[in-house]
């Protein structure tokens, strides 16, 4: 069950999408993907090294699919799918994962809801016959829903409540959206997760968790035959109940004025200025803006030679650390990032004020030959070693599917970065880094003023 932070890492490394080499292959073999006749989308990335595979299935629902008043219910039913059905009751399927050696977890993020175990070849169908009879067959009562719902309220006090990094990401998100649910935090707003009950979650569940509003990934010692077979003889028996089109979200206006949060907490030990941009995600930028958007990140954040940091921590001296990223494995929007630490002594003003110099330096003079060379050639690197780890494999995968984008997208992704000429990370610069269509945090101790010492 992940935290923000988390999801935010993960969506930093997505921008390595392009597991598959040109050719489209993983491990040198190719990849390959069918639909079951329930529609249920299948994906699989054979990997021979070791005998063992992971599953994972990708629900095309999370937290921006949710209620209006219901904020945290797609998190919640994610808790509540580890409670059994009539043919597995209770935790019978996490023993059994637990019995064989493996491994599983769950995550919920805004576009998606995912379950996956990670183990030895032999069991593979076994874990496809318990997702497939939990993707209908859940069972719940109060004397399960309950206690759960305070396991999450625990959750989200820990995580949330109790950090005041993750609260002012919360408040910064609000201000972001103007009108879109990607406003409201995945684990939800605490006075409306306090309200959610059995019903809610059952209705949630019996709307979305369908073969034909879901994704299966196995990454691991197998064959496209193979896990065709399997898949048939489990999730094809299962008979789809979702509609199609389910996804109907109100779009953000004009944004026309820059925003700015403060969030004060007596436990911040150290101050920091961070900025979120609206922009296009991968699934609805033009041809080569999300690419452009991946190398201007790594140019501007990634790294101790990247330019913020270089020009605010090693020329200037005036901040701890300073970077960038982009986060475009969205369905509908994604978010473009700057931070920056002060030194003590520093104010936060000073260190925005250094952020925004490097900023108008690419948007008004672009990047070097060596930056986007450098930037190229480590992005598609940073691909390549990433295949080493299935569970990775394929999740970037799975969030790529879940959110529009097609295999093809995902296999073709070395090429279009290779493609990126200097002119079109300035051009993304010039577009995208509008202040207008932005939100800057300030996370302090104080509400003290800040004034600079330097």
């Amino acid at each position: 069950m992940l935290s923000k932070i988390l999801l935010l890492v993960l969506a930093l490394a997505s921008a390595a999408l392009g597991l598959a080499d040109p050719a489209g292959a993983v491990g040198g073999h190719a990849v390959t993907s069918f639909t079951l006749s329930n529609g249920l989308q299948v994906v699989v990335l054979p990997d021979h090294r070791a005998p063992v595979v992971t599953h994972m299935i990708w629900y095309k629902v999370g937290a921006a699919d949710e209620t209006p008043g219901k904020s945290g219910l797609a998190h919640f039913l994610e808790h509540l799918m580890f409670k059994g059905t009539a043919k597995n009751p209770g935790d019978t399927f996490s023993q059994d994962v637990a019995e064989i050696g493996g491994q599983e977890n769950a995550f919920t993020g805004s576009d998606y809801t995912g379950f996956y175990q990670r183990v030895p070849r032999a069991h593979l169908k076994e874990m496809m016959a318990f997702e497939a009879d939990r993707m209908t067959g859940l069972v719940l009562n109060d004397d399960v829903v309950k206690p759960e719902l305070k396991v999450v309220l625990e959750e989200q006090y820990m995580r949330v409540a109790n950090n005041p990094a993750a609260r002012l990401s919360e408040q910064m998100d609000a201000a972001l959206y103007l009108n879109h649910p990607y406003g409201r935090p995945v684990i939800g707003w605490r006075h409306e997760i306090e309200k959610l009950d059995r019903d809610d979650a059952l209705a949630f569940y019996r709307r979305f968790y369908s073969p034909n509003n879901a994704i299966v990934v196995i990454a691991g010692d197998v064959t496209s035959d193979e896990v065709k077979t399997d898949a048939e003889e489990t999730y094809g028996k299962v008979a789809d109940r979702a509609p199609t089109n389910l996804r109907q979200r109100p779009m953000e206006p004009q944004q026309e004025a820059p925003r700015t949060v403060m969030l004060a907490d007596p436990r911040v030990e150290e101050p920091s200025v961070s900025r979120d941009y609206l922009v296009p995600s991968e699934t609805t930028a033009k041809p080569g803006e999300s690419e452009a958007l991946d190398v201007l990140a790594h140019v501007l954040g990634s790294g101790e030679d990247c330019r913020l940091y270089r020009t605010l921590v090693v020329d200037k001296g005036i901040a701890l650390n300073a970077g960038a990223y982009y986060s475009g494995t969205a369905l509908d929007y994604a978010q473009f990032g700057v931070y920056g630490a002060p030194k003590p002594g520093v104010s936060l003003r000073d260190v925005e004020a250094g952020i925004d110099g490097v900023l108008n330096d690419v948007i008004d003079h672009g990047i070097t030959v060596d930056e986007l060379d450098r930037a190229k050639t480590r992005l598609i690197a940073d691909a390549v070693y990433a295949e080493d780890n299935q569970v990775t494999l394929a999740r970037w995968y799975g969030s790529a599917l879940a959110t529009g984008q097609t295999v093809d997208m995902v296999r073709t992704w070395p090429d279009r970065i290779r493609a990126v000429t200097a002119n079109d990370v300035q051009q993304a610069a010039r577009t995208w880094l509008d202040r207008r269509r932005s939100v800057t945090g300030y996370l302090v101790q104080s509400l003290q003023p800040q004034e600079s010492h330097s």
